[in-house]
């Protein structure tokens, strides 16, 4: 986030506001993981992306570190592979489940070890960039259980675990 910014000019509090959205080029996705994490406590996070950087991979490493993270599991897309691979040794120490499919998507899933869930779709892909992006960010239950049966849908069916790949190849060779 830009430092002149604060993210309560941009957000509300989440136990007030069900259902807010944004469009701004002052808040990043790691910054709304952040301040959700910081309102609902520890939680497992599914996440999903064309592409991730390492920008965020540090900000990632960063919350995890400080133990606001269960697990993590992550979907980003096919074509983005290469990328992906540069950044393999670093995407493995900071999250659990890496998955790659046929994705565009920009879903955060955040699901607090109270049971509170937070559902986020957004425009921006993980990566920093100084563009105007937006979002839509809900506490519904019903909203988080959809998006969470599809995600799981798409990571059961649809991806490619690159964590069982990798780890079988090791072990083979």
């Amino acid at each position: 986030m830009k430092r002149t910014a604060s993210i309560d000019k941009i957000l509300k509090p989440l136990e007030t506001t069900p259902f807010q959205a944004y469009l701004s080029n002052a808040v990043q996705v790691a910054d709304i993981l952040d301040w959700i994490l910081s309102q609902v406590g520890t939680s497992e996070i599914w996440q999903t992306s064309f592409s991730i950087s390492e920008e965020f991979l540090r900000r990632l490493y960063f919350i995890t570190k400080d133990k606001k993270v269960s697990r993590i599991n992550l979907v980003l897309d096919h074509k983005a592979t290469n990328k992906t691979l540069k950044l393999w040794a670093f995407i493995t120490q900071v999250i659990e489940r890496t998955y790659l499919a046929d994705n565009h998507s920009k879903i955060l899933l955040v699901k607090s070890e109270s049971g509170q869930t937070v559902s986020v779709i957004t425009s921006q892909n993980l990566t920093r960039g100084n563009r105007h992006e937006s979002a839509f960010i809900s506490t519904s239950p019903e909203i988080f259980q959809e998006l969470h049966s599809q995600i799981s849908d798409l990571i059961k069916n649809h991806s490619v675990p690159l964590h069982d790949l990798f780890r079988e190849r090791i072990t083979a060779d």
